[in-house]
């Protein structure tokens, strides 16, 4: 986890400091990469920023686009409207089912990942934002822990041996960015008496679901983290990424409903940046820098450091647990047998 930053995470984590540079910094443009011949997949892909990411990968002169959605005739739709204007192959974008809330879902989609030539970057950029807490019926999580958290990882760790298999040379490692945000910083999680972790998410009662979604990414975070020592980064690079705040990625549209959402939208309206241009963070992530971005976190396209309380004593002790809980939730996919097999390079 070492690395050198320009600014402290009490600094960069501070809700003065994110507006200020939401409202004085714009990322560049992506440019100077050539992906011809490379394949992509990308999550959440049929609206806002995956489907921004994509259109981006396919300027820079990508050979194969996968877009993973839940809706697939959704899926199509953006297909053929990415398609548009440009000459490309038949199959250059295909379009695959992938249900976050299912974990039979997620293993059938790494199965038929299986059988792709060749899978050199993926974007996993699939997220929620609840309005109310609800339980998934699969898999008796809380849904906002479940889509942004747990069924990310699952995803992460599953591909880690299809983008071994499948690099170009041994000498080209893979990529995976996820999609993160600076208000892991802002979430409130008291973990002095919730061991389990993972279940005390699941229990009823009122939840503050705005702070749910940031201690989604915060554990988003603290995983990746811990994820980093187990995953060589000659196999692949792994790292996060923060879009900032945008205003059409479609990812409030339910909690636009009540007034005080409402209010955040016009809010949000104003000082937010649009999708295509938040994708350039997440793209910039994925194919513009090395192995110093393994583990790491990216904001306006350079090296930040992630929530403040990732470099803590309590931090620590917060990500051994969870990543404990996180591999005895996946046992039934062979989780660490998979990571020891990855470490051994």
């Amino acid at each position: 986890m070492s690395a050198t930053f320009d600014v402290s995470p009490e600094k960069e984590g501070s809700v003065l400091n994110y507006f200020y540079r939401q409202l004085t910094q714009t990322p560049a443009q992506v440019r100077g990469v050539d992906l011809s011949g490379k394949t992509a997949i990308v999550t959440g892909s049929n609206i806002g920023i995956g489907r921004e990411c994509g259109r981006q990968l396919l300027d820079l002169g990508l050979t194969k686009l996968i877009l993973a959605v839940r809706n697939v005739s959704k899926g199509q739709a953006t297909a053929a409207e990415l398609s548009e204007g440009r000459n490309l192959d038949q199959g250059t974008i295909e379009v695959w089912e992938l249900d976050y809330g299912s974990y039979d879902s997620i293993c059938s989609f790494v199965e038929r990942a299986k059988g792709l030539e060749r899978l050199h970057i993926v974007i996993l950029n699939a997220g929620i934002m609840a309005t109310e807490a609800k339980i998934n019926p699969n898999t008796g999580h809380e849904e906002t822990i479940q889509t942004n958290y747990l069924s990310t990882a699952l995803l992460t760790v599953l591909l880690l041996p299809v983008i071994k298999s499948k690099r170009l040379t041994a000498q080209q490692p893979g990529r995976i960015t996820i999609t993160s945000s600076d208000t892991a910083a802002w979430a409130k999680l008291d973990v002095s008496n919730k061991e389990p972790l993972l279940p005390s998410f699941d229990k009823p009662g009122k939840v503050d679901m705005l702070n749910r979604t940031f201690v989604s990414k915060l554990l988003g975070q603290l995983f990746l983290v811990e994820l980093a020592k187990h995953v060589p980064p000659s196999v692949a690079v792994i790292n996060t990424a923060t879009p900032m705040m945008v205003y059409d990625s479609g990812i409030s549209r339910d909690t636009a409903r009540s007034l005080q959402g409402k209010i955040a939208e016009v809010f949000r309206r104003r000082i937010g940046y649009t999708s295509a241009v938040g994708a350039r963070m997440i793209v910039d992530a994925a194919v513009k820098h090395g192995e110093e971005t393994h583990g790491q976190y990216l904001g306006l396209q350079k090296l930040k450091p992630m929530a403040p309380i990732v470099y803590t004593p309590q931090g620590e002790h917060l990500r051994n647990i969870l990543w404990k809980e996180t591999l005895q939730e996946f046992s039934f996919a062979g989780v660490e047998d998979i990571l020891k097999e990855i470490s051994s390079g």
